[in-house]
């Protein structure tokens, strides 16, 4: 009997091989993205600090967001994470997918935070 892989393991192997090619600078930090079943989480990172920049999520209070786990919270959450990158001079970012497959959610938050003028 052949054994599959736990979906979990397989997404955290994928995240690795994208993390050894993706480094946030100063200068472009890192966009990462992360989906639970609930809520979906974005932050911009710098690698070099060690440092989170700015983040938004389907948790935040400001947000108002009723229903979390659907695309149209992911493009409330990339509009808003573009938003604080902007305010805070930041025009060109890393997208980090997570390991996730870039559809649905991940693209819905990718696109929402392009729209607003957010570069990558």
């Amino acid at each position: 009997m052949v054994k599959k892989e736990v979906r979990s393991k397989v997404r955290v192997q994928k995240h690795m091989k994208i993390r050894n090619k993706i480094k946030g600078t100063s200068e472009r930090p890192r966009l990462c993205v992360f989906r639970s079943n609930n809520h979906i989480y974005a932050q911009i990172i710098d690698d070099i600090k060690g440092i989170t920049i700015t983040a938004a999520s389907t948790r935040d209070k400001e947000l108002a967001i009723e229903k979390t786990n659907d695309v149209e919270a992911a493009k409330t959450v990339g509009t808003a994470i573009a938003k604080k990158a902007m305010d805070k001079g930041i025009n060109t970012v890393v997208f980090d997918r997570g390991g996730y497959i870039y559809h649905g959610k991940v693209a819905a938050l990718a696109d929402a935070a392009r729209e607003v003028g957010l570069i990558f």
